[in-house]
């Protein structure tokens, strides 16, 4: 461990030169025109005033920079977290009062602190209770609440709820308001995002436009959407008629501050905080980790979580709230050619520069065209094939992601994940307790033992081989006593059983127990009991008991060690050869 270890920055910051100085400036630039309307929007997301989004896509940033150590991820507000604060604050305080803001600033320094405690104590693992078809059923089901809540922006009426039955029914309670000029600018919005997103690079392309400078424009349709509905407010005096504007946006950078601190806030918001880090966590490892491979870069999750933790900090102390890494964002910022952190910091430098530039003119801007920059935005979680593809693989993964799906849909986010989470802890605990297991017989010609249902194998009368492909633990001792048990008095003739652990890598105190049970059992059926292959750290903890010194038989090096030792005793004048084992039978 040294200080390179703790400060990335160090690292790639001594190698800095101005070929990687140009390529994270033109990467920032282009990240800089994406994020200003998604930092906007996801604010309102999160219940939220507009300008809190550009606070939380400052500072954060530049807190990745030191101590991040992903060249292409951009930090900064995401859809689904900006949920899931809305969703955890709005349970504590009316949303627009300054008690909302100040807990959102909670929960993103005690996401911070949390995730920056995960990195130091080298707890990155946890995030592996939360499988793939959890997240993938988690993020489609939050893309689909996500995309309901903003029906209401883009029709000019009022929506309540994180959840998809209020949501609807507010809806439907509501439909009788929609605003027709607040409808137009949302479906053109919405028409014309969609046109830049799947469209504008072949249309420029037929023009002859050069791909790299067409491929900035598409980056900034957004922003050219923003400032033609702009034009739109003002011509037709939008507000007038009933249009939702963003409104005043306080111009200036934040200030450093923190909000007063309760203990009630911080219980209620410790749980939902836990999530959102562990959420976020994995959603941004696995978009650095992707981005990685593609440049043979090494990413270090540990290192990774005290990043995120050090954003969220940062997040909080600048007036924000919870960040992590985006999929859209990074993807642009690695495609746009980013070099090393630092393009991040310089994309805090651009949004720190529009807080102070633009905010006056933010104040005419429907809100309609924020909500469809949200929508066309989620498009991209929204992901029904996971179903498919579990269904056929897996029943039990297609159960958890169901189980995750619906949970969110119907529950809201920090039920559906922890359904999710809780499905698929059963789902391994069922499987593991009933652990597959198989009679196993020798391969002709060889030193390999299979199952006799799969291969065509020898073996011998009066020994039962069990190959047991399961670490063995308190859930599925019993599984396997009563197997071993059921098998030996089935078998009249049965001498010995061998039980082969080559998948055994652990055995743990109720496992120890039960396999003490089974050697008293088959001892009063006169059988005796072997093992064979046991892995070394299995066989150091088996040492420090009396289990070796009971069994009957004994523990091998290899199955065909065992089988030929078996013979042997039989028949000491026989040679342990493979002919002399098939002649046994």
């Amino acid at each position: 461990m040294n200080i390179k270890t703790y400060f990335p920055i160090f690292d790639w910051g001594s190698r800095y030169n101005r070929q990687t100085l140009t390529s994270d400036l033109i990467a920032a630039i282009i990240v800089t025109i994406m994020l200003i309307p998604q930092s906007l929007a996801y604010a309102l997301l999160a219940g939220l005033p507009p300008e809190v989004g550009l606070y939380a896509s400052i500072l954060p940033l530049i807190a990745y920079a030191i101590f991040g150590t992903s060249s292409a991820l951009a930090v900064g507000p995401v859809a689904v977290v900006s949920l899931m604060t809305a969703t955890a604050v709005g349970r504590l305080a009316a949303e627009g009062t300054a008690d909302y803001a100040s807990a959102a600033i909670i929960l993103a320094l005690l996401s911070g602190v949390m995730l920056t405690l995960m990195g130091l104590f080298r707890l990155g693992f946890i995030a592996n209770f939360l499988s793939h078809p959890v997240i993938s059923g988690f993020i489609t089901a939050s893309g689909i609440i996500i995309a309901t809540s903003q029906i209401g922006g883009l029709l000019g009426i009022r929506t309540e709820g994180h959840a998809m039955p209020e949501l609807v029914m507010s809806i439907l309670g509501n439909i009788g308001q929609v605003n027709v000029y607040t409808l137009a600018v949302g479906v053109v919005a919405v028409a014309l995002l969609l046109w830049i997103r799947l469209d504008l690079k072949n249309w420029l392309a037929r023009f002859g436009v050069p791909k790299g400078v067409a491929t900035i424009i598409v980056r900034a349709g957004p922003v050219l959407v923003v400032f033609l509905t702009m034009a739109w407010s003002v011509g037709m005096d939008l507000g007038a008629k009933g249009v939702s504007l963003v409104g005043q946006v306080p111009q200036g950078l934040p200030m450093l501050s923190l909000p007063g601190f309760n203990l009630d806030t911080i219980q209620q918001l410790a749980v939902p905080a836990l999530i959102i880090s562990i959420v976020g966590f994995v959603e941004s490892i696995s978009v650095a980790q992707t981005l990685a491979a593609k440049r043979r870069e090494r990413i270090s999750p540990n290192q990774e979580l005290i990043g995120l933790g050090a954003s969220n900090i940062a997040a909080g102390l600048g007036g924000g709230y919870p960040v992590t890494g985006g999929f859209a964002r990074s993807v642009v910022n690695f495609d746009a050619g980013a070099a090393t952190p630092a393009a991040g910091a310089f994309t805090a430098i651009g949004i720190a520069a529009a807080t102070l530039l633009l905010t006056p003119f933010l104040a005419i801007l429907p809100k309609a065209t924020l909500s469809a920059t949200i929508v066309i935005a989620v498009l991209t979680l929204v992901d029904f094939s996971i179903l498919k593809r579990a269904w056929s693989y897996s029943k039990a993964d297609f159960a958890a992601v169901a189980f995750t799906l619906a949970g969110t849909l119907l529950l809201g986010v920090e039920a559906g994940i922890s359904l999710g989470v809780g499905a698929s802890i059963l789902i391994f605990l069922y499987r593991s307790s009933q652990p597959h297991a198989a009679i196993v017989g020798q391969v002709p010609g060889t030193e390999h033992y299979r199952n006799i249902k799969r291969h065509q194998v020898d073996t011998v009368p009066g020994v039962l081989s069990i190959r047991v492909d399961e670490s063995l633990y308190f859930a599925n001792t019993r599984y396997l006593e009563d197997l071993v048990i059921n098998q030996a008095t089935a078998n009249p003739g049965l001498t010995d059983v061998v039980l082969m652990c080559s998948a055994v890598n652990t055995i743990d105190m109720s496992a120890l127990e039960s396999l003490e049970a089974i050697e008293h059992r088959l001892a009063d059926l006169g059988v005796r009991l072997h093992l064979s292959e046991v892995k070394g750290p299995v066989m150091d903890k088996l040492k420090h008991t009396d289990f070796l010194t009971h069994l009957s038989g004994s523990a091998h090096l290899s199955q065909h060690q065992a089988i030929t030792a078996i013979l042997a005793a039989r028949d000491p004048s026989a040679p342990p050869t493979d002919p002399a084992l098939r002649a046994a039978q």
